[in-house]
């Protein structure tokens, strides 16, 4: 029986700043990730032309939290980088989130941003929502009206949910921001950036401490008997943990199509978004993150699909009631002092980057 003070299960991003906390608290710590590689799913590398690719689709570092930004600026340079999404929408390329100038180029008005409030309150009242908003579709229609709603949001979470709006909690829809000015920047945070050798190679300095052991390519439940700590921190499926013994938890994943083209650039912005054609629903352009001076492109075609990699916590109403289930668990667990269970997959909460460490930061620093 091997012997160490903390087990770390998920080598991602919860993973790694768990296992660095607890090191450096001089606690001998083995981090076991059932990949072969470290980073989770912000996972990135430079491909032969010189690119580097995020393999599971673009992460992009934001944050507001001085806290989060300056641990991770502990392990690595951050480029300046702006977030910048388009939405390909009736043949036309367009700021997204919605703001002054995505209203004025989609209806051919010469709109003033002090009146864009008012023209989205207008919308909203000829539109037909339940009040208070009881789902996805009712949030949207909520903040923007049924025809934003239908050019943007309808077809795309469709794609991207495979489920009625109506069935999906008004949660997520919360998360989007709508916009009165002509700001077009995806996230409005005061820190934004990229690590500028990748986050792969960030995460490496993170686990890099003499107290720190990793085993890649191995599955924590099958040599979980095997291991005796004081402490488990667990980043993996909520409800694989527990055997789904209430059930399975549903995840949402995603299918990657590469392609690298002959040209400069494929697109006008890092990512756009497809809500209404083909049935992909976006295309991330990876060059544009550390603009990387080469002659050739690489995007990836994302297809959103129910089996594969847990990407994405699927919020309804079933899936909810479980999770209550499941955290009960969970709890009297944490109460022993023995686990703690952070991160996205095993909190089945819907985290950013920043949100991940942030937890992370928290839940650790008794012990760190």
């Amino acid at each position: 029986m091997v012997r160490f003070d903390a087990v770390v299960v998920g080598a991602g991003l919860a993973g790694t700043t768990s296992a660095r906390l607890l090191a450096e608290s001089g606690k001998k710590v083995l981090l076991i990730e059932k990949r072969r590689h470290i980073a989770g799913n912000c996972y990135d590398y430079k491909n032969e032309y010189g690119i580097t690719v995020h393999k599971y689709g673009p992460h992009i570092f934001h944050t507001n939290n001085s806290r989060v930004w300056k641990f991770v600026n502990r392990f690595s340079k951050f480029r300046y980088y702006q977030h910048r999404v388009l939405s390909y929408v009736d043949g036309k390329y367009l700021p997204f989130p919605i703001n002054r100038d995505t209203i004025a180029e989609l209806f051919g008005v010469d709109l003033p941003t002090a009146e864009v409030e008012s023209f989205l309150r207008e919308e909203v009242r000829r539109s037909k929502f339940n009040i208070p908003p009881q789902n996805f579709e009712d949030q949207v229609i909520s903040q923007v009206g049924e025809r934003l709603y239908e050019k943007f949001f309808k077809g795309y979470t469709i794609k991207q949910w495979n489920k009625d709006p109506k069935e999906l909690s008004a949660d997520i829809a919360k998360r989007v921001p709508i916009r009165s000015s002509r700001d077009g920047r995806y996230f409005t945070d005061k820190y934004q950036g990229i690590p500028v050798q990748g986050y792969t190679r960030m995460m490496e300095r993170i686990l890099n401490h003499e107290n720190i052991s990793v085993l890649l390519g191995v599955n924590y439940f099958d040599i979980k008997e095997e291991l005796k700590s004081d402490l488990t921190v667990y980043t993996g499926k909520l409800d694989e943990f527990f055997g789904y013994s209430f059930g399975r938890l549903e995840y949402r994943s995603l299918r990657f199509e590469f392609i690298t083209y002959d040209m400069e650039y494929y697109q006008p912005a890092a990512v756009v978004n497809y809500p209404n054609d083909y049935d992909w629903t976006r295309i991330t352009e990876y060059k544009y993150f550390l603009d990387e001076k080469v002659p050739k492109t690489t995007v990836s075609y994302e297809y959103p699909v129910g089996e594969g990699e847990p990407y994405y916590v699927v919020l309804t109403k079933e899936n909810m009631m479980r999770r209550e289930k499941y955290m009960k668990e969970v709890k009297k667990l944490e109460r022993s002092g023995e686990y703690i269970f952070v991160g996205r997959l095993a909190e089945y909460k819907y985290y950013n980057m920043d949100q991940v460490i942030e937890k992370a930061l928290e839940r650790l620093s008794f012990n760190a």
